[in-house]
């Protein structure tokens, strides 16, 4: 009888106990309601030491609600915010998981209860939603205010929060990329790539630029490529890339047909005409280079490598005519010396105008005053040549000469 009655008062304290802390998660859903935020979280934070209240996926919610109001309410926006935002994602996360995933369940239901701002607030979400907007709009201020790596971290905890919004993911990529996190960038911008109906193409791109530029990785730049031109065969952007990588990787083969192909579509693009020009000079074909080349001035004659390459093709014809005139024998010189070097000051005369330009392009390139002032001198244009005799004075001293 004894043990009876002791075992009925051990379930009556157990009750009373359990009522107990049900009465603190209520205690803490009120301080939310009023604002006293501070009170509710130590209300909740009592509750989920509690074996039974600890062990409900409704008690993590309201933990989560809680922290997301003092979240939203830090106007502050610091790392600090962030840290109480990753909290309350991790709070909502704990909820999904207690609700084994299931988002038809009641307390899934209110976790993922949308944010409508023309509604009451007493309809509002307090959830996902809620905190994913607080930290949109957290973001945006910090943007706003050029700390981009702060708009990184809300950016990021967005997008965290709803993959599938999809300027948010981009936006987090985005300021991922700015501030030098590439390995966070290409998670976004790689969710973005399993987004059918989405508008992929600046996602390829950014993928593509850091597995190229950050990664140092060719190979992988390369496969974004490939996908990416699958998607978008039309991407003239992308032809370039191509062929970049292809010649990067040493495919001269595969970079020719792909460029072959891509003038076939569009045979006005200096860049790519730039790159078949030098296929053809590395193959032994210099004329068809030369061509290729003066085809890039033709279609754009502000087009500095397409000037600058010309240019060369014409100065390295005439130093190797005057290579062989300096190897003649005295009969041959006597023969053949005034009608090669006069060959040679044709072509000389053929690389004046495109070095003149590619020094336009870039007035502050002493290379190419350089070789000009060589020029001018090879054909005894004394005015001209002590033109550029004084502006590479002016910017490397007046013993330029010496270290020639």
């Amino acid at each position: 009888m004894k043990k009876l009655i002791l075992s009925l008062a051990l379930v009556g304290i157990a009750s009373t106990v359990a009522f107990a802390q049900k009465k603190v998660v209520r205690s803490a859903e009120r301080n939310l309601k009023r604002g006293n935020l501070e009170e509710a979280y130590k209300d909740i934070q009592e509750a989920l030491q509690d074996a039974d209240t600890g062990n409900e996926s409704n008690t993590y919610l309201i933990r989560g609600k809680i922290e997301t109001a003092m979240f939203e309410a830090d106007s502050s926006n610091t790392q600090e915010t962030v840290v109480v935002g990753q909290k309350a994602k991790e709070s909502f996360m704990k909820t999904f998981e207690m609700e084994e995933r299931d988002s038809t369940s009641k307390v899934s239901k209110d976790l993922f209860k949308e944010v409508v701002p023309e509604m009451p607030e007493n309809f509002q979400g307090q959830g996902v939603y809620r905190l994913k907007n607080a930290s949109f709009n957290k973001a945006i201020e910090r943007y706003e205010e050029d700390d981009m790596d702060l708009a990184f971290e809300f950016f990021a905890l967005a997008a965290d929060l709803d993959p599938k919004d999809t300027s948010i993911v981009f936006n987090a990529g985005y300021t991922g990329n700015m501030v030098g996190k590439s390995e966070e960038a290409k998670k976004y911008f790689t969710q973005l790539l399993d987004i059918e109906e989405y508008n992929k193409l600046n996602a390829y791109y950014f993928l593509i630029q850091i597995a190229s530029a950050e990664d140092n990785d060719p190979e992988e730049a390369y496969r974004l490529v490939t996908m990416a031109r699958e998607d978008y065969p039309e991407d003239k952007g992308l032809a370039e890339f191509e062929i970049q990588l292809l010649l990067q990787l040493d495919k001269m083969d595969e970079a020719m047909t792909s460029i072959e192909s891509a003038l076939q579509n569009d045979p006005d693009n200096p860049a790519i005409r730039l790159r078949y020009g030098y296929l053809k000079e590395k193959s032994g074909d210099m004329d068809g280079a030369l061509e290729e080349y003066k085809k890039t001035v033709q279609a754009d004659s502000e087009f500095f490598e397409g000037n600058y390459y010309a240019g060369a093709i014409y100065l390295d014809k005439a130093r190797n005519i005057i290579t062989e005139v300096n190897n003649l024998s005295d009969d041959e010189w006597e023969q053949k010396s005034g009608e090669m070097l006069a060959e040679a000051d044709s072509l000389y005369e053929e690389a004046l105008p495109y070095f003149t330009k590619a020094s336009e392009l870039q007035p502050d390139n002493t290379d190419i005053m350089e070789i000009l002032f060589q020029i001018h001198t090879r054909l005894k244009n004394e005015e001209k040549a002590e033109e550029y005799n004084k502006k590479l004075s002016e910017k490397l001293g007046p013993d330029w000469m010496e270290g020639n």
